[in-house]
């Protein structure tokens, strides 16, 4: 395991030096089979791989939700030596933000501002920096992210392509469990009940493209859908429904083009997100 952006950097370097290629998995720890994906993929296509356990406090809205989000290093670190990750870099918040909270951050546009951005203000501004900066610790990289978290790929995307990064991006597929839930780190803070609701992200999503698939391309008519699938379930507040466009992660009212639904919605203090992509007939 390391610890400094300096030694992470130096790993990459000598790997590079000798001809070898990085593949890069940046995680905020809690590891679960989704990340194991991403780091199968890595593991399978690069050389070097670099897990990064991180969870950035600059990308929390909610001071209660960063101190309740699930840790345990030990575990992290046994899951990725049995994976056969390279280097595991576990930096402290002060070896990322050595001047407390950063004076200079990257602005996400106004991608950033909508949907998980409206909903948590500043959330993407801090996935930007710490993105940026676990891109600068790795070097020129192939970098994995899943599509669990669409928005944040579409920012990551364009934080490569407008800051002109020696990055790849590479999406890996949502990885789900039994009941279709998308496996997240929040999972475990849901009471018995709660995850038993839960279900009802991907029934909605699935409705939707089920909807798509017969030919239907009223966007408002997915998302009132979707809001009709979640308001059902008892104990569940929707936060958002929306479909958009697939490259530019606009709101559209006519899918004529790729497109994706996304979900949110709370379930008591746990709020979680997903999505899925819509078939064109």
């Amino acid at each position: 395991m390391i610890r400094t952006i300096t030694e992470t950097l130096a790993a990459a370097d000598a790997a590079r030096a000798e001809g070898r290629t990085v593949g890069l998995v940046p995680t905020m720890g809690a590891l679960h089979e989704g990340h194991v994906s991403l780091i199968r993929r890595a593991r399978a296509e690069r050389d070097l791989v670099i897990v990064s356990v991180f969870v950035n406090p600059t990308q929390f809205t909610d001071p209660d939700d960063l101190a309740s989000y699930p840790r345990d290093e030990e575990r992290d670190l046994a899951i990725a030596r049995a994976e056969g990750v390279d280097v595991v870099f576990a930096p402290s918040v002060e070896e990322m933000y050595p001047a407390a909270a950063p004076e200079v951050t990257v602005d996400p546009g106004p991608l950033g501002e909508r949907l998980e951005g409206a909903s948590r203000p500043g959330h993407f501004r801090g996935v930007a920096t710490v993105v940026a900066k676990l891109f600068h610790a790795a070097g020129p990289c192939a970098a994995y992210f899943g599509e669990k978290d669409a928005q944040q790929l579409a920012v990551v995307r364009r934080l490569v392509r407008d800051l002109s990064f020696r990055v790849e991006i590479v999406a890996c597929p949502t990885v789900r469990e039994a009941d279709g839930l998308a496996m997240s780190s929040r999972n475990a803070r849901l009471t018995a009940e709660q995850r038993e609701a839960a279900g009802c992200l991907f029934l909605a999503l699935t409705e939707a493209a089920e909807l798509a698939r017969g030919g239907e391309r009223d966007a408002g008519r997915l998302v009132a859908a979707m809001a009709r699938e979640i308001g059902a379930t008892p104990a569940v507040r929707l936060d958002y429904a929306a479909v958009v466009d697939e490259e530019t992660f606009e709101q559209v009212r006519t899918i004529e083009r790729p497109a994706r639904a996304l979900v949110a919605a709370w379930f008591g203090q746990v709020r979680l997100i997903d999505n899925l992509a819509l078939p064109i007939a």
